[in-house]
C-alpha cells in the first residue's frame, strides 16, 4: 500500500494555556497515519509547557524560547518540518475532524495545486460555532483588500511553496498570512478553494486581531504599497481615500460572488 504524503503542522505559540490543549487534541485525533506536529513556543510562563509535555509522545518536536515573535516562530517551525504537506494553526484555533485525510485527497487528485483552502468559520471561547463564511475562488485584489481571503487555519500548502515564495515576512504581525498568500500568487502558485470547512478561527475579546486593530490596519496599507500595481497616490490623505474605495469595491465583489455561488 503507498504510504500517504506527509503533513508537517506548526503551531506558534505563548502563554495559550487556556486553549491549547484544545489544538493540540484536534492536530493529534486526526487519525491521520503520517504526520509531523511542531510546536514553537515563545517562552511560555502559563501552564503551556505542562500542557505540552502532556502529549509530547505525539509531537514531533517542541521548544520553548524567547523569539521575535509569531512570524518568526512560524518560520521556525517550517524549517523544522519535512513534510510534502505544510500549515500552521495557532493555539486557540481548531482543526475539524478528518480533514487531513481531505487534505490529502485534494493534493492528490490536483498535483499541480499549491495551495488549497475552504470556507470560514469562527467559534467563541467556548469552542460553540458563532458564525460561518463561504469563501470564494482565488482573486489577486480581492485578496489583497482582505475581502474574500480565507482564515488562516483553513490553508494548507505544498511544500513546495517555500521553494517558490519563500518564508513568512518577520516585518509584518499581523498580516503575514495575507502577504505570503499575495506572494505566493505573484510567484505563479496556484490556488483551489475547498467548498468545505477545515478548521475555525477562535474569536474572543483577547486575540491577537480584536487587540491590535491599529497595527492590522497599518499593515494593509503596507500591502497596498509594497503590491498594488496601479496609480499611486503620494498624498497620504489621497492614499487612503484610495485604499478605502478599493476595499469597499472588493467587498462588494466578494459579496456578489458568494451569493450567486
Amino acid at each position: 500500500m503507498k504510504k500517504s504524503p506527509k503533513i508537517s503542522i506548526v503551531t506558534p505559540s505563548y502563554n495559550q494555556g487556556g486553549f491549547l490543549e484544545e489544538t493540540i487534541l484536534s492536530v493529534i485525533n486526526q487519525d491521520y497515519p503520517n504526520l509531523e506536529y511542531i510546536i514553537i513556543d515563545g517562552g511560555s510562563t502559563d501552564n503551556s509547557i505542562e500542557i505540552i509535555k502532556k502529549y509530547k509522545e505525539y509531537i514531533s518536536y517542541w521548544v520553548s524560547e524567547p523569539d521575535n515573535g509569531q512570524s518568526h516562530a512560524i518560520n521556525k517551525g517550517f524549517k523544522k518540518a519535512t513534510g510534502d504537506i505544510i500549515a500552521w494553526i495557532n493555539s486557540d484555533d481548531i482543526y475539524f475532524n478528518g480533514v487531513f485525510k481531505k487534505v490529502n485527497q485534494v493534493f492528490t487528485q490536483n498535483p499541480d495545486i499549491d495551495v488549497i483552502y475552504s470556507n470560514g468559520v469562527w467559534v467563541d471561547g467556548d469552542g460553540n460555532v458563532i458564525k460561518k463564511r463561504k469563501n470564494t475562488h482565488f482573486h489577486y485584489n480581492t485578496w489583497l483588500y482582505g475581502m474574500a481571503d480565507p482564515f488562516q487555519p483553513e490553508v494548507f500548502y505544498h511544500s513546495r511553496v517555500l521553494e517558490k515564495a519563500g518564508y513568512l515576512d518577520e516585518s509584518f504581525h499581523m498580516m503575514m498570512d495575507r502577504e505570503w498568500w499575495i506572494r505566493m500568487a505573484k510567484k505563479g502558485c496556484k490556488f483551489k478553494y475547498i467548498d468545505d470547512e477545515f478548521a475555525a478561527i477562535r474569536k474572543y475579546s483577547d486575540t491577537k486581531t480584536a487587540t491590535l486593530m491599529k497595527v492590522n490596519i497599518e499593515e494593509r496599507w503596507k500591502l497596498h504599497d509594497i503590491y498594488w500595481e496601479g496609480f499611486r497616490f503620494q498624498n497620504r490623505v489621497f492614499k487612503y481615500c484610495h485604499w478605502r474605495i478599493l476595499n469597499v469595491i472588493y467587498l462588494l465583489r466578494r459579496k456578489i460572488l458568494t451569493y450567486l455561488t
